[in-house]
């Protein structure tokens, strides 16, 4: 056990180990023939994410060459629990394992609180073999956990959807149910896409670039069309012609999940972005699903923050963990960090074809 982790923590990860021979528990890396088997016990687990598919490991793999490390436990011939990582390497983080790079969603899925601690003896041997500064899980719920340092930072909001249109415009309070009535005055008009839009991805790397956020390379949204196929589209809101706002979203099991949303800040005024997501949200209820996601915030009250919060959702904690190796303190490389500051503010400044050059190198140092 390394020295970074409690005599406590070190205890609960030694003892299940010594039961995991009587459990019939074996803890591997996955090989990529057993990638059908991987998808289809996420698809089955209640906890499970898009994110967790193998499909977003791909997409990483291919597009920013992190190296992938899943791992399995199994009993007997049956697999009882998984859990995706990579080995990242950057100026920042040095080298560290993270479930999942880019993704909100993360974390270790089990059937049974052995199979999870054999999951989390096999994370730390993995990590102090591989002499990483830290290990990062993205947990999406409490159940996930596994007992290492908390990083309490952001939360996700979700709303239950039904195929009645009014039923959901009645779950909307009452100042975002004013704007989302405007801007069903307006002559917006949806288009939906499957596959890669280069419209949206310039306005999305335009917005990211307002933010002082480096943009994704092109190659990612197209190998994300590809890998996802059919559970992933990108529908975009028409004024007169013209993308007002734009959204790649996600559909998994009974749940959509809109993930890159951006907007022209031309059409600010007919509410683009509040007719987007009440269209997707009621194009979604008509079709049986049930759940919708509006991803995480940061709970610092930024802009998406309030945003999502007046939609009158439930909000839930993201009980995120780091695993300390080499690393004596949590790092904080979110654009919160004031460190960030004043890059963000110049990044925010450069010419829109400068930051499309150089973003996607950029982005792979803060995964």
């Amino acid at each position: 056990m390394s020295s970074c982790l409690p005599t406590t923590l070190a205890a609960r990860f030694e003892y299940p180990e010594r039961n995991f021979a009587q459990q019939h528990l074996r803890t591997r890396h996955l090989t990529p023939k057993e990638h059908p088997l991987w998808d289809e016990y996420v698809r089955q687990h209640a906890l499970g994410t898009p994110f967790h598919l193998t499909a977003w490991q791909k997409t990483i793999a291919e597009v920013f060459r992190f190296e992938p490390m899943p791992l399995a436990v199994f009993e007997k011939n049956t697999l009882r629990g998984v859990l995706p990582l990579f080995l990242v390497k950057n100026p920042f983080a040095k080298k560290a394992l993270i479930s999942i790079p880019f993704a909100v969603y993360g974390g270790a899925l089990a059937d049974s609180e052995p199979a999870k601690a054999a999951l989390a003896a096999e994370l730390v041997k993995t990590a102090q073999g591989l002499g990483v500064e830290y290990a990062e899980l993205r947990n999406g719920y409490e159940e996930q956990t596994l007992g290492f340092n908390r990083v309490d930072r952001y939360v996700t909001f979700t709303q239950q959807i039904r195929p009645d249109e009014e039923q959901i415009m009645g779950t909307i309070p009452r100042k975002t149910r004013y704007m989302v009535r405007k801007s069903l005055k307006q002559s917006f008009e949806t288009e939906i896409q499957t596959g890669r839009s280069k419209i949206f991805e310039d306005l999305y790397a335009k917005n990211l670039r307002k933010l002082g956020t480096p943009c994704f390379p092109a190659k990612f949204f197209a190998a994300l069309a590809k890998n996802f196929g059919s559970d992933m589209d990108i529908r975009h809101v028409k004024f007169e012609g013209k993308t007002a706002s734009a959204v790649l979203t996600f559909y998994f099991r009974d749940q959509v999940l809109p993930y890159y949303g951006a907007s022209d800040p031309a059409f600010n005024a007919l509410a683009p972005n509040n007719f987007m997501y009440y269209d997707l949200m009621r194009w979604a209820g008509a079709r049986g699903f049930r759940t919708f996601d509006f991803g995480r915030s940061k709970r610092n009250g930024s802009g998406s923050y309030d945003f999502k919060a007046h939609w009158g959702m439930t909000e839930r904690a993201l009980p995120y963990e780091l695993l300390l190796v080499k690393r004596k303190t949590v790092p904080n490389f979110t654009p919160a960090n004031p460190i960030f500051s004043l890059p963000r503010k110049i990044w925010s400044r450069l010419p829109l074809p400068v930051t499309r050059l150089v973003g996607p190198t950029l982005l792979k140092w803060v995964p």
